[in-house]
């Protein structure tokens, strides 16, 4: 390419087709000793590239020389474009007068054509500052002739911006509008970075309009098409955290969110997006329960937009600094007029958190006593919950509960909370993967509390026990979508396994596997975008939880539910057509007995540790006392189901005294209980046995157990593969799994059981049209489950409840190989004879000989369900 070319002309449009490409031409220009024009076209395409994707001090060097050059070359035209360029870089760069003034000159310099290109980008920096208003006056005022100009370049990136500001005011059908034009305009170009900016931008759409999992999908693609060009997008990773964090995966959000500030860092990018970077990493480190990281990240953000200029996004860093803040125990009046103020601002600037503002404020008066103050701005936010996206409307829904709550009115708390969990349970139906309908649920937490303490001081325990299952493993209520045919998802499970399993050999040899490993990692990232994405087909009208049902259904049975209201365990008795409570110890008194009972089960596992059992048999009596007080000796002598919260779930529950040689089951609801009762078998009564590689005892009960049904499938060695395994599990009656079991508790869903090509994970099996109607997992830690969302558990035995299994036997700790063969033996032999999954593992702990291996290997595993 040389100077004299009207080629050089077109590297402008080529930076956001192909950077790297107009990056490398335009410094093949500077070689050639151009003359001023052209000189000041490269130069501006360096400052472009090093703007956008590079650093802005370079960047504002290229830009500045091209400028001057401009002026030499005696080009108005010219040097209106440049000083727009400059402006946009010089307000990211956090000199905002500079930059405005910039764009003053460039207006002026500028005639028709180049001056509404100036004005585009004025209103692009009116966005960036958060002006919305000013930046929709500009942007009215250059599509027209950008239009008439027949310049499609230019008209779609207007449009795209004009959404994006009317997604900001929350005009979310204005904003669809214009992003379907801009696509259809960027469709008859090779803007490919351009086009890769309109996808995310249709996930941001997505994302307002209340579709998390559309959202995902579309700024995941957005990120190959950036991946591909090169070219990193820092405004990607901040919508991502934002989606993110709707999604209930702050923890993953703030990680996003620092990696991308690092690298911003690394690369002198620009101030303006560290400063918003730093106000998503606070939100997700406030959701994510570091208060002290989000006031850190706020605080820093604030100073970065008021030195920007920028008092949009400095109100809204505030209100995320005040809120870190009450979060880590402040309260004063200061706060609350603080909140206020900020409240008062964004609702000036239409901005859709305003609501949320005012709750705050509320919610610290209330604290406070200031019930005039609170009721002012509750009722403010209270406004909220008729309109807009779902989590705006639970902000209100909120607000007026607590609103009746001061008011004394038990009924307007309950009608709030009901009006609002509706809300969150039509969200959750729209989402696809268990784990983010088990995430979504903690946005309702405060409105389940609020109602279960209302129906605590005036509803009765009937009442009380409703709004406790109103909430709590609602992720078990339905299915989660599965794609009928997904072939690049069921590749990466394959290329996952198989990975895996390489890993695996290697760590049995001792051999370093860094390279495996990351692979690994990095499919493991692959396949949960890919269930990230799929949204919910299913209805969200499940029945309701009948009290009356549950009680009919039980018969001689006892259902235990606990509820946990302000740190205290309350035990909700149900049977004999009546229900009845008492209150017990403090919750975190038993999650620190429950941890001192796991490791003295993992202690007895091994042998020559006799001298724990007392130990472990009086953290027991411990546990009864703490989680079931008086109740325990109201339970009579019949079956016994225990409903804990998640908290609990690692609860070995047979080492309770009161439950030591009962008809034991557990389960995470009593409405998932009730859905288990009521669940038929399938025909033809199929049963199946798998033994997966490396068992201390090969799996030793296996041939027993197979003499026991006839002519069972029995799956081992090569034949335990896991498209066979799942083939035949697919609509079993019964299954037994002797494998090796790990429990990923940084991703319970690749929690797994070893066969013979490598990991059978949670995701696996969520693929079957119906799980097997009873399930034996003879593995250590197949019943450890993550406590996740409001109340909600994830693992292998919460993926089996909702497609069909009605009854699992699973360990919560590591076990004993070799006394697991005696355990299983019995089991099944009660199971042949026709006993329940709880009754025959009642029956098969008492056959076992009394040591302390035994005695602690059979209390390690736990029935679940009612078959």
């Amino acid at each position: 390419m040389t100077a004299g070319s009207d080629s050089v002309l077109e590297l402008l449009p080529m930076v956001f087709a192909a950077p790297n490409d107009a990056l490398a031409g335009a410094e093949r220009v500077l070689d050639t000793g151009p003359p001023p024009l052209y000189a000041s076209v490269a130069h501006q395409v360096i400052g472009i590239w090093q703007r956008d994707f590079g650093d802005l001090r370079i960047a504002l060097h290229h830009l500045r020389r091209a400028r001057d050059l401009a002026a030499r070359a005696e080009s108005a035209d010219r040097e209106a474009d440049v000083l727009g360029t400059l402006g946009v870089a010089l307000v990211h760069a956090g000199r905002t007068r500079q930059g405005l003034a910039a764009f003053e000159r460039g207006v002026l310099r500028g005639t028709g054509h180049t001056r509404a290109r100036v004005l585009y980008r004025r209103a692009y920096v009116w966005w960036v500052l958060g002006h919305h208003r000013e930046a929709l006056e500009d942007v009215r005022r250059a599509i027209p002739v950008l239009r008439q100009a027949d310049d499609v370049i230019w008209t779609a990136r207007a449009l795209t911006l004009r959404a994006t500001v009317h997604l900001a005011l929350g005009a979310v059908e204005r904003a669809d509008a214009d992003f379907t034009a801009a696509e259809a305009l960027w469709d008859t170009t090779g803007q490919e970075h351009d086009k890769a900016d309109a996808v995310e931008s249709r996930g941001l759409a997505a994302f307002r309009s209340g579709d998390v999992p559309a959202a995902l999908r579309l700024l995941d693609e957005a990120a190959e098409r950036y991946a591909k060009l090169g070219t990193p997008s820092f405004m990607l990773n901040i919508r991502r955290c934002e989606v993110l964090m709707a999604a209930g995966l702050a923890p993953e959000a703030l990680a996003e969110a620092d990696a991308a500030t690092a690298v911003l860092d690394g690369i002198g990018g620009q101030s303006t997006r560290k400063a918003e970077l730093l106000l998503a990493a606070a939100r997700a480190a406030r959701l994510a329960g570091d208060p002290h990281t989000a006031i850190a990240r706020a605080a820093l953000a604030v100073r970065l937009f008021a030195g920007q200029r920028r008092t949009w996004w400095e109100t809204h860093a505030r209100l995320v600094l005040i809120e870190a803040r009450v979060a880590a125990g402040r309260s004063s009046g200061r706060l609350v007029a603080d909140a206020a103020a900020v409240a008062d601002r964004l609702a000036a600037f239409g901005a859709p958190a305003a609501p949320e503002a005012s709750l705050l404020a509320g919610r610290i008066a209330l604290g406070l006593g200031w019930r005039t103050d609170a009721e002012r701005h509750l009722a403010v936010a209270a406004r909220s919950r008729h309109s807009g996206p779902p989590l705006a409307r639970m902000t209100g829904w909120a607000a007026q509960a607590l609103r009746a709550r001061a008011a004394g009115s038990g009924r307007g708390v309950l009608e709030a909370c009901r009006r609002g969990l509706d809300v969150l349970d039509d969200h959750r139906m729209t989402l696809g993967a268990s784990e983010l309908r088990a995430r979504a649920t903690e946005q309702g937490a405060e409105l389940a509390a609020l109602a279960q303490q209302a129906s605590l001081t005036g509803g009765g325990p009937r009442r009380l026990l409703v709004w406790s299952e109103r909430w709590r493993a609602t992720v078990l209520s339905t299915p989660p979508t599965r794609p009928p045919a997904d072939p690049a998802l069921l590749r990466s499970l394959t290329a996952y396994r198989e990975i895996a399993a390489r890993a695996e050999a290697a760590r049995m040899e001792g051999r370093p596997v860094p390279v495996l490993e990351r692979e690994e990692r990095r499919l493991e990232r692959e396949i949960r975008s890919r269930t990230l994405h799929m949204r919910g087909d299913a209805p969200g009208d499940e029945l309701r939880f009948d009290v009356g049902r549950l009680l009919e259904r039980l018969g001689e049975a006892r259902l235990v539910e606990l509820a946990v209201l302000d740190g205290r365990v309350h035990v909700l008795l149900c049977g004999q057509g009546r229900v009845r409570r008492f209150e017990a110890g403090l919750l975190a008194e038993a999650e620190a007995e429950a941890e001192h009972v796991q490791a003295g089960l993992r202690r007895l596992a091994h042998p020559g540790a006799e001298g724990r059992l007392p130990v472990v048999e009086a953290a027991g009596h411990r546990l009864q006392e703490l989680l079931l007080g008086p109740a325990a000796a109201h339970l009579g002598p019949g079956p016994v189901v225990v409903v804990p919260p998640g908290r609990l779930h690692r609860v070995p529950w047979a080492l309770l005294p009161s439950l030591r040689d009962r008809v034991l089951s557990v389960s995470p609801s009593a409405s998932s209980w009730l859905r288990a009762r009521e669940t038929e078998p399938p025909p033809g009564g199929r049963h199946v046995l798998v033994r997966g590689p490396g068992l201390a005892t090969g799996g030793a009960e296996v041939p027993d157990v197979a003499g026991r049904y006839g002519r069972p499938t029995v799956l081992e060695h090569d034949e335990a593969r896991v498209p066979r395994v799942l083939a035949e599990l697919d609509g079993a009656a019964l299954a037994h799994i002797a494998a090796h079991g790990t429990f990923r508790a940084d991703s319970p869903l690749f929690s797994a059981l070893r066969m013979a090509d490598g990991p059978l994970i949670v995701h696996d099996f969520e693929r079957l049209d119906r799980s097997p109607y009873r399930i034996i997992l003879s593995s250590c830690d197949t019943a450890r489950l993550a406590s996740v969302g409001a109340d909600e558990l994830l693992g292998l035995v919460t993926a089996l409840l909702p497609l069909g299994t009605a009854g699992v036997v699973a360990s919560s700790a590591p076990v004993n190989d070799a006394a697991v063969v005696p355990l299983m033996l019995a089991l099944h032999k009660g199971l042949s004879a026709g006993l329940s999954l709880a009754e025959a593992l009642r029956d098969a702990r008492a056959a076992l000989p009394g040591d302390a291996v035994h005695r602690a290997t059979g209390w390690a595993f736990t029935a679940f369900g009612a078959a």
